[in-house]
């Protein structure tokens, strides 16, 4: 990829990144809930979700998927209604992500279990899809080797959204310290619930 392509490719991306979706709000309410560390193991499962749906793209084989609906409906369900779960646990102040005064207590965690949460949410997300279908194409020049450009923009797409899921993380954790005390647990759990929930709702209808 030449540098003309480059100034236009990273600011389309960053600006795709950062703009509010459901892996960002997932980060959003990650961080609030068990920090920007135990966030970072959902981040690593949606970085892979995000290059599987790029590198699906770029081969082509995006447009197959699009033309059995079914999948996206199975991958749409399971993980909508995961996340739904983890909402209400959340809001209930139960569950294994849900905040508590009792420092050790939470950071029991499995590491498996955000890791699937965060692929399946990049996997299911049509919009992802539609961004990396539409997008992607136009910058890939045939004349040139495929696999140094797709290198290239994968790296590039990694990299935004991690920063951009960074920032939204580290705001939720920002969120929590200014409102942690005992007496906001409560409403901090009711808050990330509803997050989470909303993220659930997004996914099956979006």
């Amino acid at each position: 990829m030449d540098w003309a392509t480059l100034s236009i490719f990273i600011p389309t991306f960053f600006f795709v990144s950062i703009t509010p979706g459901m892996c960002m709000t997932l980060a959003l309410t990650m961080g609030m809930s068990i920090g920007y560390r135990r966030t970072l193991w959902m981040m690593i499962g949606e970085l892979l979700g995000v290059a599987a749906v790029s590198l699906a793209a770029i081969l082509g084989i995006a447009a197959v998927m699009l033309k059995y609906p079914e999948i996206f409906t199975m991958f749409k369900a399971v993980g909508a209604t995961y996340l739904f779960y983890l909402g209400i646990q959340m809001w209930r102040s139960r569950g294994k992500l849900a905040i508590t005064s009792d420092v050790e207590q939470q950071t029991i965690h499995n590491d498996w279990d955000l890791v699937v949460q965060g692929f399946v949410t990049a996997i299911a997300n049509p919009k992802g899809w539609a961004f990396m279908i539409s997008l992607l194409p136009p910058f890939i020049d045939q004349s040139k080797p495929m696999l140094g450009q797709v290198s290239i923009m994968l790296g590039i797409i990694l990299f935004s959204e991690f920063v951009c899921m960074t920032i939204y993380a580290t705001g939720g954790k920002g969120l929590k310290r200014t409102l942690g005390n005992a007496n906001n647990v409560r409403t901090m759990n009711r808050i990330a619930g509803a997050l989470m929930c909303g993220v659930g709702v997004w996914l099956f209808l979006g």
